[in-house]
């Protein structure tokens, strides 16, 4: 098998059984990158030198007994919000363009400590506020299944490199789908775990009561290696949850007899494509026909999802954003008169458009006169969310839906009107409301060509009941090929 078809299990097993070497893995997707990145624009900073100073490191390590994990020597790409240290941090935005930090995310900790190599940081929309990696001010990543569309968003980066064979495995973070939604637009596999599992230390923040770090892979056991390797007790992050059940890589394998499927009728109802519906249908019928009890329900709160989401969630940014003043770090405008000047021309200057259009927007819903009737009244809608899953839960081990309505759109589209934008995100951002754990796996193509997703949904801390559902689905579909694949047959 070609190396970079391997996944990052298949292929930490061969550098373990000397088979592959670290340096040769670190070469050969560097390599693949010179190839796709003209055509992808997946990566914002890559240091050579360093990847294959480190890939030297790892063998060393590895050959003396250091580094044990299954990801021993895998090539990963992380997010560009994400933070590690000496290695530039910009969030796709101007106002961190030089950014470098002195400190690093405790999730990259981990995976480095696993014996990770790390590639580069990936593209993304700026401060991960948009779906379709088209905010970046440094440029849009375009889907590696077709360049004339986008990869999604915010994360669109990460899930474009490794459907383009650019990167083994990636990291990125979900505050409303982030992960989910690209992962389907890009055909790979991608988690976003239950909020809390995953420390929040050195990601820069969006939404704090939303976002979460979280893997991308090219299957879903490599998903359930990466997050039993980033998952983790942080005292630095007061949300950090201690959990006694991240050997999320266990009991896989199986079917889905006695599994019981909950599939939420308004996600299958107006506003969907004929043919995501119609991927999404046949994948329930290989469920059914597999032993899964699968029913169709009325969840409730849909309506509410989407402006819920957007209040509390541009109410935090415009909080978290306060900080990227041009005082402390970051972007200063050149030419101002007196301090107040100063902080409006940079940031001004230095924010795009649509994280403008969202400070304004939370800062509106934070202000005097307004905060009950909108920030409060969402935060009260937020718990209702919340409880209407409960009630799924108690009667369902998981629940499906699409990953987003349609497959991905061109580019330039969905920033000609950004409602329509949101309202791409209504399958995925009540996860992130409730604190869910989620699963996108690839289900199928449109007649263009382009990628179907599939959202597996499960209970707060039930990571282990989507993954082996979602592996036992992925056994039923079949081999998976990526884009890059499919592109050199």
């Amino acid at each position: 098998m070609r190396l970079l078809s391997l996944s990052a299990v298949e292929l930490g097993d061969k550098i373990r059984k000397k088979e592959i070497g670290v340096e040769e893995a670190a070469r050969a997707y560097l390599q693949q990158m010179k190839k796709q990145e003209p055509k992808v624009a997946a990566y914002l900073t890559v240091e050579e030198e360093g990847v294959l100073a480190r890939a030297r490191e790892v063998q060393k390590g590895i050959d003396e007994g250091r580094y044990t994990s299954p990801l021993a020597g895998v090539p990963v790409a992380v997010k560009d919000n994400i933070c590690i240290e000496g290695v530039r941090t910009t969030c796709a935005s101007r106002i961190l363009e030089n950014f470098v930090p002195t400190y690093t995310a405790t999730a990259y900790e981990n995976l480095e400590r696993a014996g990770a190599v790390l590639l580069g940081k990936t593209n993304m929309d700026e401060f991960a506020m948009g779906s379709t990696t088209e905010t970046s001010a440094f440029g849009i990543t375009k889907n590696p299944w077709n360049p004339a569309y986008v990869p999604g968003g915010s994360s669109g980066g990460s899930c474009a490199a490794v459907a383009a064979g650019e990167a083994c495995a990636a990291l990125g973070s979900d505050t409303g789908g982030s992960i989910r939604q690209p992962a389907g637009y890009c055909g790979v596999t991608g988690i976003k775990p239950t909020y809390g599992t995953v420390s929040r230390f050195g990601l820069v923040a969006y939404g704090s009561s939303l976002d979460q770090i979280g893997p991308i892979g090219k299957d879903v056991r490599d998903c359930a290696a990466l997050l039993e390797a980033i998952a983790s007790h942080d005292p630095k992050d007061s949300t950090s949850m201690a959990r006694q059940d991240t050997d999320f890589t266990k009991g896989l394998a199986g079917d889905m007899k006695a599994l019981r499927i909950g599939v939420p009728e308004e996600y299958l109802g107006e506003g969907i494509s004929p043919e995501v519906k119609a991927a999404v249908e046949k994948a329930l019928e290989t469920m059914r026909e597999n032993g899964a009890a699968v029913e169709v329900f009325p969840l409730g709160m849909v309506d509410y999802v989407i402006p819920a989401y957007y209040i509390i969630a541009a109410a935090e940014a415009s909080s978290n954003l306060e900080r990227f003043d041009g005082v402390k770090y970051g972007y200063r405008a050149a030419e101002y008169e007196g301090l107040h000047d100063m902080y409006r021309r940079s940031r001004s200057e230095g924010f795009g458009e649509e994280v403008k259009r969202r400070i304004m927007l939370g800062s509106f819903v934070l202000s005097s006169g307004y905060y009950d009737a909108y920030y409060l009244k969402a935060l009260r809608v937020k718990a209702l969310i919340k409880r209407a899953f409960d009630r799924a839960f108690k009667k369902y081990d998981v629940l499906l839906a699409p990953s987003a309505p349609t497959t991905a759109p061109r580019i330039g589209e969905s920033l000609k009107d950004p409602l329509q934008m949101y309202l791409g995100d209504i399958y995925t951002v009540a996860v992130n409301l409730a604190g869910l754990p989620g699963i996108t796996v690839p289900c199928g193509l449109d007649e263009k060509g382009l990628p179907v997703g599939l959202q597996f949904i499960g209970d707060c801390f039930q990571e282990k009941k989507i993954l082996q559902a979602a592996c036992a689905y992925e056994e039923m579909r079949g081999k998976w090929r990526l884009a890059f694949e499919r592109e050199e047959v």
